[in-house]
């Protein structure tokens, strides 16, 4: 028997209000295949849900088999979010290197386009992916009532509410603020890795650079020149020829 999903509120109530901002850079674009959409508009939407849940896809990571059948109608695009989650990609990259509070945290702001709400809705998925796996996770992740609300079938998920109130900022992405490794196995990596520099390199403005014929081109030069003379020479004046010195007339 399957254990049911824990009861969590959200951390204010004004979490769930329809937002009034006014449309801007902010708020990022909605992908949606609901009608009958050009070849353009659905590559448009596989590049944007690549975005959204792997950051960035390499030639390796793309799954050309959901691509296909998504430009051919035989998948709605919550199927191929469901794909992209089940990916080996996803699998190496998130689910294997993170702990579950940690990686149902990356999935909830990459599948319901929100920050977790508090510790309770992290302990209350983390239970769903120990009983039912990461394949019952997805399922219940996608099929939940927010994702149907928001997204439903044919709509690629994005990060709401980026404007807020009375900040002169929006949130930052995802992707920016989580980073795909757990601090343990970044550890491992060995990141962040310190690079020393032997020399100090400084910064001249362009008005302080010496121009050509200026004496500060030459003091490292002159700065180089021994101002030591030459010794004199030691000779014993038993040793010196005083018939050969003198000139003759």
């Amino acid at each position: 028997m399957a254990i049911p999903l824990l009861e969590y509120s959200p951390s204010s109530q004004n979490q769930r209000v329809a937002g009034y901002e006014v449309p801007g850079d902010e708020n990022p674009p909605i992908f949606s295949l609901r009608n009958r959409n050009s070849p353009e508009d659905i590559q448009l939407a596989i590049e944007a849900a690549y975005r959204q849940i792997f950051f960035h896809a390499f030639k390796s990571d793309r799954e050309p088999i959901l691509e296909s059948q998504l430009r051919y109608g035989q998948i709605s695009v919550r199927q191929f979010i469901r794909g992209l989650l089940l990916s080996d990609t996803f699998k190496r990259s998130f689910y294997n290197l993170n702990n579950n509070y940690r990686f149902v945290e990356q999935c909830v702001q990459r599948v319901l386009g929100r920050d977790v709400y508090s510790e309770r809705e992290k302990i209350a998925w983390s239970i769903v992916v120990a009983t039912k796996g990461l394949e019952g996770f997805v399922d219940d992740l996608l099929n939940s009532e927010e994702y149907m609300e928001n997204f439903g079938e044919d709509i690629v998920p994005y990060q709401r509410r980026r404007i807020l109130p009375q900040r002169p900022e929006g949130e930052r992405p995802f992707n920016i603020t989580s980073p795909r490794y757990d601090e343990y196995y970044r550890g491992i990596f060995g990141f962040p890795q310190i690079v020393w520099q032997n020399a100090v390199r400084r910064f001249t403005p362009q008005e302080q650079t010496p121009k050509e014929g200026d004496p500060r081109n030459f003091l490292n030069a002159a700065r180089n020149l021994s101002n030591k003379g030459n010794a004199p020479s030691r000779v014993s004046a038993m040793n010196l020829n005083y018939m050969d010195l003198v000139p003759r007339r």
